[in-house]
């Protein structure tokens, strides 16, 4: 994470453990690895070593909007599930859906940052549910969400990047 800038303009430290992320198209996420947004644009299967009796926060984000070189829109996030109870992501509650890559068309590549925290207890989070629409996504800081819900460093996490193809126009169909 270190070697492509996650560390420091997500996060401040790596996570100590990697998280496990497989799509239906037979792509896994895998540190830095390239994918398209053709390959993630379904929600994939998350699993990592997990407390049975704990409860997790999951987040999906893009620092590099709309484009590394100029983050303006830093962080645009992608996803976010918590009180997801072990590593059962379906029995979190989820706070924004699943919207897959979406770089604009000569951008060049985007990190896609998948973090996972582990909670201090059931949280009760106030932004409101969001559907797949772009409103309120832009300028998110899972920095500053962490440290609103004393969720403290992330637990394990990954990444890939994505550049612009052709699905990325059917984002939000």
């Amino acid at each position: 994470m270190e070697k492509e800038g996650v560390v420091p303009d997500v996060i401040d430290v790596s996570p100590a453990e990697i998280c496990s992320i497989s799509y239906d198209s037979g792509v896994i996420c895998d540190m830095g690895k390239v994918l398209t947004p053709t390959q993630v644009k379904t929600r994939p299967t998350v699993t990592w070593n997990a407390d049975g009796s704990s409860f997790y926060t999951l987040v999906l984000t893009d620092p590099d909007a709309p484009s590394r070189a100029n983050p303006t829109f830093r962080e645009w996030l992608h996803f976010i599930v918590y009180n997801i109870p072990g590593n059962n992501v379906d029995g979190g509650e989820i706070l924004f859906d699943y919207i897959g890559s979406g770089p604009p068309k000569g951008t060049g590549l985007h990190r896609y940052v998948w973090l996972v925290y582990k909670q201090p207890g059931k949280i009760t989070c106030d932004e409101g549910f969001h559907s797949r629409t772009p409103e309120g996504r832009g300028k998110f800081s899972v920095r500053n969400f962490a440290k609103k819900y004393n969720l403290g460093q992330p637990a394990a996490g990954n990444f890939y990047q994505a550049e612009y193809d052709d699905y990325v126009p059917h984002l939000f169909d």
